[in-house]
């Protein structure tokens, strides 16, 4: 005879389900935040770098501020050849992007310019 799940174990299995499924989408964020009319172009010093997923992320200071700075994807960034070495702690770069609507100290990268390669990130 075969068992029939419960009602409970079949909510609790649909449950995880979801969670496993969601747990991605949550940890990422939409772009619509950042002002795609305002272009931004900062040149600056790195002074953090994270090149891990689902996006790198870069601290830039520049005269009288510092940005964090969302890049790509690290897979997307060697891809273009933007290799971690060309945005190292201390490196001089350009970052093109938008800024966030409302964290002032935030930008979304459409292109770095190091070591005189410019990479295109979106």
């Amino acid at each position: 005879m075969r068992a029939i799940p419960s009602r409970a174990a079949a909510l609790s299995a649909a449950t995880v389900a979801i969670l496993a499924l969601a747990t991605p989408l949550a940890a990422h964020h939409g772009w619509g935040a950042y002002d795609a009319a305002k272009q931004l172009e900062l040149a600056g010093t790195v002074k953090e770098i994270s090149y891990d997923n689902p996006h790198g992320t870069m601290r830039l200071e520049v005269p009288g501020k510092t940005w964090t700075v969302i890049l790509a994807p690290p897979s997307r960034m060697r891809s273009r050849g933007l290799t971690p070495e060309m945005v190292a702690v201390g490196r001089q770069v350009t970052v093109v992007g938008y800024p966030h609507r409302t964290d002032e100290q935030e930008l979304r990268a459409e292109r770095v310019v190091a070591e005189g390669k410019t990479v295109e990130l979106r």
